[in-house]
């Protein structure tokens, strides 16, 4: 696995986008970024009220995700947890960092809301989990990505990841 690739850990919400993040970032010695901190306020105060986000209070958030791995690409690499829930949040992020590679971190979803239920201090309530399953687009076949099953331990999953992100071609050098 080369450490070029910016990687956007995606998934609705409870998936253990921040968790799978942040070991896959320890195990490939590469910066991490929670993509919950690129959120302006308004954004946290609509989610915490149990509203869900439309489109338009997710493009400068995306962008800010989009500016923060295209500083990283090339020759620095980095780990980002965003949701990136539909195809067309995906290719705005692409379009900013072409060479962004996803994990999509899936699984059902009575063992998600049970994590969700479990998790303290979070701003997203277990309410809006079914405008995030609504929401999903999968990756695509045309999409360089992997989808990784979240059933077991935090080093399991992180440990399927790694092995499928391992699979993957590596990036193009200029």
């Amino acid at each position: 696995m080369s450490s070029q690739r910016v990687i956007v850990v995606m998934g609705v919400a409870g998936t253990g986008k921040t968790t799978v993040g942040r070991l896959l970032a320890a195990a490939l010695g590469l910066p991490y970024a929670e993509g919950d901190a690129f959120h302006p306020a308004a954004n946290v105060a609509k989610m915490s009220a149990g509203t869900p986000l439309d489109d338009a209070d997710r493009w400068p958030w995306l962008d800010a995700i989009g500016e923060w791995i295209r500083e990283r690409g090339g020759r620095r690499g980095g780990v980002v947890a965003a949701s990136a829930l539909k195809r067309a949040y995906r290719d705005r992020l692409r379009a900013t960092a072409p060479g962004a590679v996803f994990v999509h971190l899936t699984g059902g979803r009575p063992l998600i809301e049970r994590r969700m239920a479990a998790r303290t201090g979070h701003f997203m309530p277990a309410t809006l989990l079914d405008s995030q399953f609504a929401t999903l687009e999968p990756l695509q076949e045309d999409e360089l990505g992997v989808v990784v099953d979240v059933s077991g331990s935090p080093e399991e999953i992180t440990g399927r990841a790694l092995a499928a992100l391992a699979a993957l071609p590596l990036p193009h050098r200029p």
